[in-house]
Parts: structure tokens; C-alpha cells; sequence
């Protein structure tokens, strides 16, 4: 069993942690918000007073952080601070270039690492089943593998540093377009007389057929686990959402790379948002659709 320092215990990273714990790890953690240090010591984890008190024996550091800023201000401030050796693992979705300067900062001090984002949501944090998407060399991926593992449904190693970052976001614009595109016929179907029923029934088990529809589906109803039962509640907010779409078009200018679906779906996300959506759960775009505020 290895100690592992974990930074950054919000909605992703206390149950994330819970699960290290579960697994037999020794799990020494940090936070900046007291409700989430509480959170995490009722899981187990012990809580430290510092970043750098947490990585000072530790064998593996793991980073959940909200943005490219925050993970290299820790990255500097606690690189140094670890053991050589030690397997620095970042689960935050930012910015790919952002992704490659952590992973300098940890080849400077002699660390390994890679970047793993995941995708599942507060749910799959909590079930172990998230999925992580790791951008690394084989040797830092096959140290990461069984620590990741408690966390996980699926571990896809996707290639070198910054790999995964770049993973998350082109799965997540998918993913904000299908969304979209979900909503768009559940909103036509209303239109034209067709029951959400009847249109989940088709659409599930023929060519429409996607994650949005048949695991989140944005009516109430078909799909009795998705947000769209319990009033859009996340879930996976409408913030995250628009954040990860505006990280894909950053990426896509910066690779010459043309999405002017991404680019559309960045803009409607921006609009809800807008309208005071940031906390609802990105799936209630379709009430957007339909012009409604909520």
C-alpha cells in the first residue's frame, strides 16, 4: 500500500480519496476549504496543514484542482518538496499546454508523472467507476495503474505528456454537442405531439442512439438516474461544461484545427450560463431550447 498525498478535496477529490482509503492507502490530505478538510477526515483521510506537509514522505502526490493556474502554482510550490521519485499524478481537466509544463516542473525534480483527467462525474467518483484518461511515459503509467484502479472503471493510457488532456477535451466536446443535439429533438418531438417516452424508445435503439440519450437523458422519465429527475441537480454543472468547451476551442485555435460544432456549443453553453445556470446541471440546456429560464 503506498501514501499518497492528495491536493484539492472538492466534489471530485473528497470521494476520490474515500476510495484510496477503502483500497488499504495511506491518504494525507489537503484543502484550502474547512468543509472539505471535515469532509475528507469523516472518509479517513488525514489531513495535513500544508501542501508540502502532504507530499514531504509521500509515495504518490494527486492533484484536483480547478484550473492550468492552480495545478502549477502546487506543481512550484511542492515539487521540490518530494521525495525523488515520487509519481506526481494530476486529475484536473486544464489546458494541455498547461499539462506539459507540469510535467516539466516534475522532470526537473527528478518525478514522475503524467496527467489524468477523468470523465463520470461526481457519481462515478463516488462508485470508483470514473474513467482516466492518462497522458505520460510507460514507466510513469505503469506506477499509476494500481493506484488509479480503486478510482476507476477504465484506465486508458492515450500517450505522452498531455495526452489525456487532450483526451477529456475532445470527449467532452463531444459531449456537449450531443447534449445539444438530444435536446434539440426532445424539443422538436414536443412540438410535433411525440412522447419523450416514445422518442427514447426509437432513438436508443437505432441510430440516434448515445451516452447523452440512453445515460443521461435530458426529460424526466426514460432514464430514471439521469439529473432530469431531480430538477437538474449535478451532476456535471453547466459551468464545468462551458469551462471544458472553451478549453477545446482554445486547444482548436491553437492547433489550427476547425470545430464550428464545438464552436457553437461553447457559445449556447456561454448563454446559459448567462442566464444564471452555472450550478444546474448541463443536461438543462434543453429547457434553454425551449426558452424557458430553469
Amino acid at each position: 500500500m503506498a501514501s499518497i498525498a492528495f491536493i484539492g478535496l472538492g466534489n471530485m477529490g473528497n470521494p476520490m480519496a474515500a476510495n484510496l482509503v477503502k483500497a488499504g492507502h495511506t491518504v494525507l490530505g489537503f484543502d484550502l476549504v474547512t468543509e472539505n478538510l471535515e469532509t475528507a477526515t469523516q472518509n479517513g483521510v488525514t489531513v495535513m496543514a500544508s501542501a508540502a506537509a502532504a507530499v514531504k514522505d509521500a509515495d504518490v502526490v494527486i492533484t484536483m484542482l480547478p484550473a492550468g493556474k492552480h495545478v502549477l502554482s502546487v506543481y512550484a510550490d511542492i515539487a521540490a518538496k518530494a521525495p525523488k521519485g515520487t509519481l506526481f499524478i494530476d486529475s484536473s481537466t486544464i489546458d494541455v499546454d498547461s499539462a506539459r509544463k507540469a510535467h516539466a516542473i516534475a522532470s526537473e525534480h527528478g518525478l514522475l508523472s503524467i496527467d489524468a483527467p477523468v470523465s463520470g462525474g461526481v457519481g462515478g467518483a463516488e462508485a470508483g467507476t470514473l474513467t482516466f484518461m492518462a497522458g505520460g511515459s510507460a514507466d510513469a503509467f505503469a506506477k499509476a495503474s494500481p493506484i488509479l484502479e480503486p478510482m476507476a472503471g477504465r484506465v486508458v493510457h492515450c500517450g505522452d505528456g498531455g495526452a489525456g488532456q487532450a483526451a477529456k477535451i475532445c470527449n467532452n466536446m463531444i459531449l456537449g454537442i450531443s447534449m445539444i443535439a438530444v435536446g434539440e429533438a426532445f424539443v422538436l418531438a414536443e412540438k410535433l405531439g411525440l412522447s419523450h417516452q416514445a422518442l427514447y424508445d426509437v432513438a436508443s435503439t437505432s441510430s440516434g442512439q448515445c451516452w447523452s440519450l440512453t445515460t443521461y437523458c435530458p426529460v424526466p422519465g426514460p432514464v430514471p438516474t439521469s439529473p432530469a429527475n431531480r430538477g437538474y441537480k449535478p451532476g456535471f454543472a453547466a459551468a464545468l461544461m462551458l469551462k471544458d468547451l472553451k478549453l477545446a476551442q482554445e486547444a482548436a485555435q491553437s492547433a489550427g484545427a476547425a470545430t464550428p460544432l464545438g464552436a457553437e456549443a461553447t457559445q449556447l453553453y456561454t448563454l446559459f450560463n448567462a442566464m444564471g445556470q452555472e450550478s444546474t446541471d448541463f443536461s438543462g440546456i434543453i429547457n434553454f431550447l425551449r426558452g424557458k429560464q430553469s
